[in-house]
């Protein structure tokens, strides 16, 4: 039986990845872990660890330790800041005999900082690439990409933090951080033309499996609504960019539709929130990734059902006699 620890599990990729992996129908132990005593995590695992703060200065220790004492085959990161944190110390879980899953190193630490990835995308000459500025100069941005433009965080991900510029006034709020935080970029396309696309990728410059959603984003920049779309149109897109960086294992594409062809939002070097709603119509890219690091088995491309789907609020009720539904 196959043992895994998820991240993050009281957020929305966590226990999309713990209910993604019980649908498989694998058998797999399951640990989920989360700063949170009292979140919805311990519904989707056969055990639950609540976490240390991934910056705390004992958070290692504490990893390891649960690692060691679920005797954890893979661990998957639920949320960002624990990629970025187990990168730094793969030797030392690898030494627990536990797998973390990690995309190509170089990617990771690319994709940590939007403008710094933008200037290899331009280096390269990425016809997908959005032109992207650290001009402070409201006239010299109004010029190059009209008005209103963006002013996207360098750092983070989803579209939280993103300012939308419809005035000088707006402007001169943020100008101070541009730079150093935020990054100017023009306004492609629009809201009902945004895409995300997971590629289980080989390391090599290549893919395994796709699958595309179209999608509408919460205020808290996740997918709440998605439908499911064919893939072709970003296939060269995402052929081109595989060949650049060679991610490695569940990457996440996020794409604009525009009159000049997809346009790179960015890339997530890891699982996406969208995870259970790809599972749902046939694309388990968590199943895939045990098959893949842990019985050395090249994913396929899987058959996939179409249709749409929409998040809710719901609720999970834990009784005291410690059964729940």
């Amino acid at each position: 039986m196959k043992r895994v620890l998820v991240s993050g599990a009281s957020g929305i990729v966590g226990y999309g990845v713990l209910r993604s992996l019980r649908q498989a129908g694998q058998p797999c132990f399951l640990v989920g872990t989360s700063i949170y005593d009292d979140s919805v995590a311990p519904a989707f695992c056969d055990v639950f660890e609540q976490a240390k703060p991934t910056d705390a200065p004992e958070y290692l220790d504490w990893l390891l330790a649960t690692l060691r004492r679920h005797r954890i085959d893979l661990l998957i990161p639920g949320i960002e800041i624990d990629m970025y944190h187990w990168v730094e110390h793969v030797p030392e879980i690898r030494a627990t005999s536990a797998l973390p899953l990690l995309n190509a190193h170089e990617l990771i630490a690319l994709c940590k900082d939007k403008w710094d990835f933008y200037q290899q995308l331009k280096a390269a000459g990425v016809a997908c690439a959005i032109e992207s500025s650290l001009e402070d100069d409201f006239n010299a941005l109004v010029q190059k990409f009209g008005l209103p433009f963006l002013l996207k965080p360098r750092r983070g991900f989803g579209s939280r933090g993103i300012v939308r510029v419809t005035s000088e006034e707006v402007f001169l709020t943020h100008q101070e951080e541009i730079g150093t935080i935020l990054m100017a970029q023009p306004i492609v396309g629009n809201d009902e033309e945004e895409f995300t696309i997971s590629a289980f990728c080989d390391g090599l410059g290549g893919y395994f499996a796709g699958m595309t959603l179209r999608r509408k984003l919460s205020r808290d920049g996740f997918t709440d609504k998605a439908e499911v779309a064919d893939t072709a149109e970003f296939s060269p897109a995402i052929a081109e960019l595989c060949r650049l960086f060679r991610p490695m294992g569940p990457t996440n594409f996020q794409f604009r539709r525009s009159l000049a062809g997809p346009k790179l939002l960015e890339i997530n070097p890891r699982i996406s929130s969208s995870t259970s709603i790809r599972a749902a119509f046939g694309y388990n890219e968590s199943a895939m990734a045990l098959e893949y690091f842990l019985d050395r088995r090249n994913p396929t491309q899987p058959v996939i059902r179409r249709g749409r789907a929409i998040r809710y609020t719901d609720e999970q009720i834990f009784y005291e006699d410690g059964i729940h539904f």
